[in-house]
């Protein structure tokens, strides 16, 4: 398919981000997994993972 450029909007133009490690993609799939009720977060910077939350609720009714 060739490179990819984007463009930032004010001119510049910038390569596309590197793709996510299988590490950083395991990772997001540690955080989802048994998950019943809460929510998974993935924090990018500048195209790449910097963060993952996960916020679990625990339901009574």
């Amino acid at each position: 398919m060739g490179d990819r450029v984007l463009s930032n909007g004010n001119g510049d133009r910038a390569k596309p981000p590197a793709p996510a490690s299988e590490l950083e993609l395991e990772q997001v799939r540690a955080a989802v997994r048994g998950i019943r009720y809460g929510e998974v977060r993935v924090i990018i910077q500048d195209g790449l993972i910097v963060q993952i939350e996960r916020l679990e609720k625990q339901r009574f009714r």
